[in-house]
């Protein structure tokens, strides 16, 4: 097996949650709005963020401000907000130094994204970063997995690892694209309708440091 990791971005690398709900509690007060409608737009962008929520949340909220505005300063907070822990980027540093190629595949708009790749200092510690928000397909479309593999310069198919915390979007896509999976999360709360992944582990950095434990036979 090639030495090959991708990674998802968002609550795997950082705590998108939190982030948002600090971004969205910033909007409520910029904009006067009450505890109930705050509540509404955490609700909105909870799962995914673009450019036509905010126009819909300006119209339903009487907003001067122009959408693209809205989104700018969206983006500008959201970047402000996230955290990387340390240990990850010194875990990322490990495995490029072990010889390992590594990418981040991430849902989402290619503005927002590469703020928070930034603004982290996770940009600096990839080969590549793939969004779908540019590429046009999204997790679990095998395509994003072979494109991220493509872009660090492995070779799509002959294997490697996807790291992620979405059961279906990063284990279930990475495994139909001929990854071995390592799930992010607790094995208690694994979907029991789906098949198990490769491996499981608490956080980003408990998943760093199994993959820099691996032999070479098994990464």
């Amino acid at each position: 097996m090639q030495r090959l990791v991708l990674l998802d971005l968002d609550d795997t690398l950082i705590d998108r949650r939190q982030a948002l709900a600090a971004v969205v509690t910033r909007f409520a007060d910029r904009h006067r709005l009450t505890a109930a409608e705050r509540e509404g737009v955490l609700g909105r962008l909870g799962e995914r963020a673009c450019l036509a929520d905010f126009a819909a949340l300006r119209e339903l909220h009487g907003l001067t401000v122009p959408a693209g505005a809205l989104w700018q300063q969206y983006a500008q907070d959201m970047a402000e907000s996230v955290l990387c822990p340390a240990g990850v980027l010194e875990g990322l540093e490990a495995l490029r130094v072990r010889g390992w190629r590594i990418a981040i595949a991430t849902n989402g708009p290619g503005d927002v994204q590469r703020a928070k790749l930034d603004a982290t200092g996770l940009a600096a510690r990839v080969h590549a970063v793939c969004v779908s928000g540019e590429l046009g397909f999204r997790k679990p479309d095998p395509r994003m997995f072979a494109a991220a593999a493509r872009s660090c310069g492995a070779h799509p198919g002959e294997g490697g690892w996807m790291v992620g915390d979405d059961p279906v979007k990063d284990i279930i896509g990475g495994r139909s694209a001929g990854l071995t999976t390592l799930w992010i999360g607790r094995a208690a709360d694994w979907p029991a309708t789906l098949p198990a992944p490769d491996r499981i582990a608490p956080t980003a950095l408990r998943a760093i440091r199994l993959l820099l434990a691996l032999t070479p036979e098994e990464g």
